[in-house]
């Protein structure tokens, strides 16, 4: 059945899905066109890994120590101990990624799908079911044995992975769905944030937690002010999270509050905004002459100060919330997540019995991420629809679903980090089961990969959708 929409035919009471923000759209082609580099970060990683020469340089390069010292004090250090490399990449870098995260999660709770109930149920639901399968699965294959504490391994959906996948099919895919998945992504980094938060946290130092608490304090206080200033809230976010790193809770906690704490309302409302554009440019054309229009000549003072006064209206009329999400996420997504992908996914395959893939805690997670994700999803956002609770997403029938449930699989980022804080306290054993978790991860996310484009290559229309 042919299926399509145009813009021009959406009212502006048309439903939710079809009144996407501009900074919706643009994290989406964002997110989509990370996952790319993404894969080939974790391509380029496993080969530095497995190239024989190349493979100790690789680990070695991990191992260097960061400082960034004042005296005796190092700003990059933990427990009094400088951080690696990788430690840096994992507990301050992905500190910045998981701020992001917050500030997603806000703007999608006051703007976005998560702002309506209804329209933000089905891919709670969803999430629920994907995160929760997972895990049954997990703990039912590993109980009792040394990995069973990774059951949290195959709870995450990658945003960057999944939506790149989808990015390969184009206009074809309805932009509900696009929505849908990238809601249950957010929902289930959520999921994530609180599993880091209540299981790898340990050993805390009460004071340090108490101080942090109290600059939270001093943020949210920020907020209610209006200090829309950006240094303010990063500059104190940083100081956060250095006593979170020494408090005991995983420091990438600390972005995701300190990312709370961002105002979402500009200084300017945009009939100010409008007003001051107006003003100024009505001055500097009634001051230029045609010719001067039309040519290309040195401003004077005066039209400098009025072009000044656009410009820094410009500024106030994006809240700090906004222009943080807007200007961190090419940095994480071309920058940081891609070089924790290169300094993470390095498995040495050489090494590995093929059996492990299907044994232990490989098997665990692939099952997790390709049967687990698959059933929870769609099981869950099926009850969801039958019990009335919340449509199916528009333009979208179960087939559809079910290939996107599937494409829910592919769980990398978050996955490749929780399985980090799961056994790299573990010392040597901790390192094979880390290795073995890492090859689930790939292979699984691989699977769901595969499996969820080839679905809904065979569900979704020929033709393109518009959007």
């Amino acid at each position: 059945m042919k299926r399509s929409v145009s813009t021009s035919q959406l009212s502006p009471e048309a439903p939710l899905h079809h009144r996407v923000y501009y900074a919706a759209k643009q994290a989406l082609r964002r997110h989509a066109t990370g996952g790319n580099i993404l894969i080939a970060a974790t391509v380029l990683a496993l080969a530095c890994a497995n190239i024989p020469g190349l493979d100790t340089l690789y680990n070695d390069f991990w191992n260097q120590e960061v400082r960034l010292q004042v005296g005796d004090f190092n700003l990059f250090s933990h427990s009094g101990h400088a951080m690696t490399l990788l430690q840096f990449i994992n507990d301050a870098l992905m500190a910045v990624f998981f701020f992001t995260i917050g500030l997603e999660i806000k703007r999608e709770v006051l703007v976005g799908e998560l702002s309506s109930i209804r329209n933000a149920l089905l891919p709670i639901v969803g999430a629920i079911g994907g995160m929760a399968m997972p895990v049954l699965i997990y703990w039912a294959l590993s109980s009792g044995t040394p990995y069973a504490g990774g059951g949290a391994i195959p709870m995450a959906t990658d945003i960057a992975f999944s939506l790149g996948i989808l990015a390969m099919l184009g206009e074809r895919v309805p932009i509900s769905l696009k929505i849908f998945l990238t809601t249950l992504a957010v929902v289930d980094d959520i999921g994530g944030i609180i599993v880091i938060a209540v299981f790898y946290s340990a050993h805390i130092d009460g004071w340090l937690l108490l101080y942090a608490a109290g600059l939270l304090v001093v943020l949210l206080l920020g907020s209610k002010m209006h200090i829309k200033s950006k240094i303010f809230y990063l500059g104190i976010g940083g100081v956060v999270w250095f006593l979170f790193l020494n408090s005991g809770i995983h420091p990438t906690i600390a972005g995701v509050l300190v990312a709370l704490c961002v105002p979402a309302t500009p200084v300017f409302a945009p009939k100010k905004y409008i007003k001051i554009i107006w003003d100024s440019i009505n001055h500097i054309y009634k001051e230029m002459d045609t010719e001067s229009l039309n040519s290309k000549t040195i401003l004077t003072h005066e039209q400098m100060d009025w072009l000044k006064q656009v410009e820094s209206a410009s500024d106030k009329v994006i809240s700090p919330l906004q222009e943080l999400e807007d200007s961190l996420h090419p940095i994480v997504n071309f920058g940081i997540v891609p070089l924790f992908a290169f300094a993470n996914a390095g498995i040495f395959l050489l090494g590995l019995n093929p059996v492990d893939i299907v044994s232990g805690v490989s098997l665990a997670v692939i099952l997790g991420l390709v049967i687990g994700k698959f059933i929870g999803v769609l099981g869950f956002s099926w009850i969801a629809v039958k019990l009335g609770w919340a449509p199916l997403p528009q333009y979208c029938r179960w087939g559809e679903m079910a290939a996107v449930s599937a494409l829910a699989g592919v769980g990398f980022t978050v996955s490749l980090f929780i399985a980090n804080l799961t056994f790299e306290s573990l010392g040597a054993e901790g390192a094979v089961l880390l290795d073995q978790a890492k090859l689930g991860i790939v292979v699984g996310s691989l699977l769901a990969g595969i499996i969820g484009l080839g679905w809904l290559k065979s569900v979704l229309p020929k033709i393109s959708q518009s959007e």
